[in-house]
């Protein structure tokens, strides 16, 4: 007898019973977001993406408002220094995927005549783009068929197909492979599928509080028949800020987006009280080309 609980695509073969209570929910209680507008184009949904990762809804929504209306298109971002993306960025936390979105910016200017490309083999060769933001641009900028797997999605797959109450730690090839057998066929429900699961779980199937009663797909979800079996995966930690080198960077930083002119070591040295720490955080930075030394100890947002 094969034991089909191993094989998550097995594990739910009804697909299409999902696709219309989820998509009708979510045209009933999608939030209206900016980058889900028309008028937000692709670029405006590659914006999102990069800025999302991580980072709450909330927290994107002003950045995001004065980053388009400051570069409204690609080649408007790739004309700027780097170091200016760094600093609009402002406190939205890992501040790489600002340096990314420029060099994104960079490439469609020069690749693509400063249009996001529809191809997601075109938008996977851009700097800065993975596997996850390639299919989120294609299928939400362009109305592609494919499979768009984030945290939230993730973890409404995990709880209503394989009975598990939160998904493996890094996505496995057991997820894609289900995430490819309840997709839709046709390519406009499928975009509409894949915003409206990821919006379900950012909304209803979150990972502290679900609200079974407001689930449309609650009397279908494994995981709630089960009896809500309690997670036995390996320790979910929670991210701890306070006191960490992420801090001392952000610390850093605020200082280096807040001056017009570079900054001298003195005024970096304020910021943080043990010299060992601080150091390591500002060799990071460096590092990672998030902030350019000069002669004299003196440092800047990076121009090139």
């Amino acid at each position: 007898m094969t034991d089909t609980t191993t094989d998550p695509a097995i594990a739910m073969p009804d697909a299409a019973s999902l696709h219309a209570p989820v998509i009708a929910w979510f045209d009933k209680h999608a939030r209206d977001l900016p980058w889900r507008r028309p008028e937000a184009g692709a670029w405006g949904v590659m914006v999102s993406e990069f800025m999302l990762q991580q980072t709450p809804v909330s927290r994107v929504l002003p950045v995001y408002e004065q980053w388009l209306a400051r570069w409204p298109r690609p080649a408007d971002l790739a004309a700027e220094a780097p170091g200016e993306a760094v600093r609009a960025w402002g406190r939205l936390g890992y501040p790489r995927r600002a340096l990314r979105l420029h060099g994104a910016a960079q490439a469609i200017t020069e690749r693509h005549g400063g249009d996001v490309p529809s191809d997601h083999g075109q938008l996977l060769s851009l700097p800065g783009i993975g596997e996850y933001t390639a299919a989120a641009v294609a299928s939400f900028a362009y109305g592609q068929r494919h499979a768009v797997l984030d945290t939230n999605v993730r973890r409404v797959f995990a709880r209503a197909a394989t009975g598990i109450q939160y998904p493996p730690t890094a996505t496995t090839a057991a997820e894609r492979k289900l995430a490819r057998a309840l997709l839709p066929e046709e390519e406009t429900t499928a975009a509409r599928w894949a915003a409206a699961s990821m919006e379900l779980g950012a909304l209803v199937c979150t990972a502290k509080n679900e609200d079974c009663a407001r689930c449309p797909i609650s009397g279908r979800c494994a995981w709630r028949l089960a009896g809500k079996p309690a997670y036995e995966g390996p320790a979910r930690r929670g991210q701890t800020y306070a006191g960490t080198d992420r801090q001392v960077r952000g610390k850093l930083l605020a200082v280096l987006r807040e001056a017009v002119a570079p900054v001298e070591q003195a005024a970096l040295d304020a910021v943080w009280h043990e010299p060992v720490q601080r150091a390591r955080a500002l060799d990071g930075l460096v590092a990672d080309g998030l902030v350019e030394p000069l002669e004299d100890g003196v440092y800047r947002l990076p121009l090139g």
